[in-house]
């Protein structure tokens, strides 16, 4: 629509959130199972987030997803703040996902597991574990 020049709109717009409603996701039988709202929405998208590689996909843009090359070989103080940086950075493109908080480090020979909460506009879902390779 466009306006006349000069012209004024005087109505105020009111935000409205979008639903979160999407597919729920069996990963074990690898198959859409009815739909998820809410928390469970916001963790599926968090599990595909951790779980998609960034810059691999053209589906994807390049904001999606977490980007896990390169962190290897490193002292474990750089590979704790760059992990809670990309995670941080991946998961908050999420308009759902306020912060991400919390984080905790699991060291192992090839990996190293993370934990943290995520705050939502849903409220906080706490101590997921991701396992990241190094």
């Amino acid at each position: 629509m466009v306006l006349p020049e000069g012209a004024i709109i005087d109505e105020e717009l009111e935000v409205q959130l979008l639903p979160s409603y999407t597919y729920r996701i069996d990963f074990n039988q690898k198959k859409i199972i009815g739909m998820v709202d809410e928390l469970d929405a916001i963790k599926q998208a968090i599990f595909k987030l951790l779980e998609t590689e960034r810059f691999e996909h053209l589906i994807y843009s390049d904001d999606y997803a977490f980007e896990s090359q390169g962190i290897g070989n490193y002292p474990r103080i750089f590979i704790k703040s760059e992990i809670t940086r990309r995670i941080t950075e991946a998961l908050t493109q999420d308009d759902r996902i306020i912060d991400v908080q919390d984080f905790d480090f699991i060291f192992g020979s090839d990996d190293v597991f993370v934990k943290f909460t995520a705050i939502t506009e849903y409220g906080n879902i706490d101590t997921l574990e991701v396992p990241i390779s190094v």
